[in-house]
């Protein structure tokens, strides 16, 4: 009898109608890289509340036979693969063979998955307990009640009229749908350019050229330093532990508009010292970012898809500034004593290839980093391998394992999903 401490989840499959079942002649494969291996070598744990299965249109899934252990390719039905809720990192992709006329993947991270005696069994871990962002805990009708009374109650504010009718009654922005609720974190998209040209960029495709669409397009303005105060104030006034972001995934880099950000910095702090005020950025203009934290900013996240500067550069293709503008970005936070987190884009394969182990310790050592939200990156893995000339190894250390070995050697760091609220950076502040 196998222990349910430690399953062996049989391979899932879809058909043609999208129907899914388990195959018991087959054990389910994960993926890394290039390279596969059994999912019940990684650390294991039911599909989280709130994941999704997605079919894989033209992809047909591989599996270890049962009877033999040769890994076997199921060319007569599709791979599934899931899409985990969020505050989970996964450990190891979804593992199957993609016909030549396969469309690109949408954006999504496609983590493997399989059953096992009743369920449907992941390799992730929960690498935050919050549930600001639990998808069955948002209940879209009380969230447009409540969003049309704040529409009325601010019938001029442009940016708070984006945040209501495009991010949380089109887009189902999370963050968005929490602001409308009066509760943890609250968007402040401001910026409709962007000097990164990402591969995966959420926000804006190029027609014609890019074989994906934007998931949700960007701000079309920059809202004036008065609107975004009001926002931010309201929030901060209504909510418990708030935090209001600048960097959305419905906008481009806000450090291009810095000067409405500082100000409306300066606006939020003259009312109040409630409340965090982060940025999420590409971390591109390290002095913008010292005129934000003297107006009064309270932390920065930092993106990173790779701390190899060939890997970062294929994927983010900077306009007008260099990886190690980021480094020096990283740096200016503990000048002043503020948070500094750093996004790490999770790909199996690469995040915990050898090389970029060493690539993040050493930043890790030379850099006074607060926290790493160990976030799944969100992107085809085929197209993104191929696209950015990725060479991957089959003696990768582990997603767990790497984020073990970080933590050991670095004692000090905040691992988490979210950017913190108050309560967490007074504790975990250098």
């Amino acid at each position: 009898m196998i222990s349910k401490n430690n399953p062996k989840p049989y391979l899932v499959y879809s058909d043609e109608r999208g129907n899914i079942f388990e195959d018991t002649d087959y054990y389910a494969l994960g993926r890394f890289g290039n390279s596969f291996k059994p999912l019940f070598e990684e650390n294991l744990i039911e599909l989280p509340k709130g994941s999704d299965l997605f079919v894989l249109q033209g992809r047909h899934p591989l599996g270890i036979k049962r009877k033999t252990g040769v890994i076997t390719l199921l060319d007569d039905v599709f791979a599934v693969s899931a899409f985990l809720s969020p505050a989970h990192t996964q450990l190891l992709l979804s593992a199957y063979k993609r016909e030549g006329s396969a469309p690109v993947l949408p954006l999504f991270a496609y983590t493997a998955v399989g059953w096992y005696e009743g369920r449907f069994y992941v390799p992730a871990l929960r690498i935050d307990p919050d549930k600001r962002q639990e998808p069955y805990l948002f209940d879209q009708k009380r969230i447009i009640k409540s969003g049309r009374e704040i529409l009325k109650k601010f019938p001029k504010n442009r940016l708070i009229s984006h945040i209501v009718k495009n991010c949380a009654f089109t887009y189902l922005c999370p963050a968005a749908r929490n602001f409308c609720l009066g509760r943890y974190e609250a968007p402040l998209p401001t910026s409709p350019s962007c000097n990164s040209r990402c591969l995966g960029c959420i926000s804006f495709q190029k027609k014609g050229e890019s074989p994906i669409s934007c998931t949700q397009p960007r701000i079309t303005f920059t809202p004036s330093p008065e609107e975004i105060a009001e926002t931010a104030l309201f929030h901060i006034e209504r909510a418990k532990n708030p935090v209001v972001s600048f960097g959305q995934g419905c906008e481009g880099e806000p450090l291009l508009v810095a000067d409405v950000l500082v100000e409306a910095v300066r606006l939020i702090r003259k009312k109040t010292d409630k409340g965090i005020i982060n940025l999420n950025t590409n971390g591109s203009l390290p002095e913008r970012v010292e005129r934000l934290f003297e107006a009064g900013l309270d932390s920065i996240r930092v993106s990173v898809n790779s701390f190899r500067k060939d890997i970062y550069n294929r994927y983010y293709e900077p306009v007008n500034y260099t990886f190690e503008d980021v480094i020096e970005t990283l740096r200016i936070g503990e000048r002043y004593r503020k948070w500094v987190s750093i996004n790490y884009f999770v790909f199996p394969g690469l995040t915990d290839d050898r090389e970029e182990y060493e690539a993040l310790r050493e930043v890790l050592k030379n850099v006074k980093v607060n926290m790493i939200q160990w976030r799944n990156f969100n992107i085809d893995p085929d197209w993104y391998l191929e696209t950015i000339k990725a060479k991957t190894n089959t003696n990768c250390l582990g997603i767990k394992n790497v984020i073990n070995l970080i933590k050991k050697e670095f004692p000090h760091l905040y691992y988490g999903y979210f950017n913190p609220g108050e309560e967490i950076i007074a504790k975990y502040l250098f």
